[in-house]
């Protein structure tokens, strides 16, 4: 069966946004540096951890589950879908302003369906953001999380792991970089 990753960056006091996060302010207050390892020049050679761990994610991946606060946070992203695979976004609201390579789905069952369809043999990656990722641990569907653990402070805002059970995880990976530290994790089961 095909396995489930999520992955998210979050800062040292695990907050993945910065307070006042919505459209127009999508990392919030303070949140754009998160995302500098990923948005940053991922050719220079001062970045190749984060470009070889981007790499494996997205030769392992082969569809990709995100939330609607996330989609419409993706002021980078321009008109088109980012990933190396079809995406689908996790909504109640679906419109018609859908980029090419994004698909509407509107439950979770669905969403899940839908990507391990297209995945085939590879992962479901759930790419957040924090709500999404947190229904996908409470039905107990992710198979390893990874932490992309950035140098900064936030001080507030939406936190990953806020409301969540407690659960024992193991380290399985630890790559540090320049500007983050991708730690990966899975449920000890």
């Amino acid at each position: 069966m095909t396995s489930i990753h999520a992955d998210i960056t979050l800062s040292l006091d695990g907050y993945v946004a910065g307070p006042h996060a919505g459209p127009g302010n999508g990392l919030g207050d303070g949140g754009r540096p998160l995302h500098d390892w990923i948005f940053g020049d991922l050719t220079d050679p001062a970045n190749s951890a984060d470009a070889d761990f981007v790499e494996k994610l997205d030769a392992e991946t082969g569809a990709v589950i995100v939330g609607r606060t996330m989609f419409e946070a993706g002021d980078r992203w321009g008109n088109q879908n980012p990933f190396s695979t079809p995406a689908f976004v996790l909504t109640t609201r679906v419109t018609d302003d859908l980029p090419s390579g994004f698909e509407y789905v509107t439950s979770l069952p669905e969403a899940l369906r839908r990507a391990r369809d297209v995945a085939g043999d590879k992962a479901v990656a759930v790419r957040g953001g924090a709500h999404v990722i947190r229904q996908f641990l409470e039905a107990d569907l992710v198979d390893t999380l990874t932490l992309h653990l950035a140098p900064l402070v936030l001080g507030g805002g939406t936190r990953l792991f806020e409301g969540c059970v407690p659960t024992v995880w193991q380290r399985t990976d630890c790559r540090p970089s320049p500007r983050v530290t991708h730690l990966t994790y899975r449920i000890a089961r």
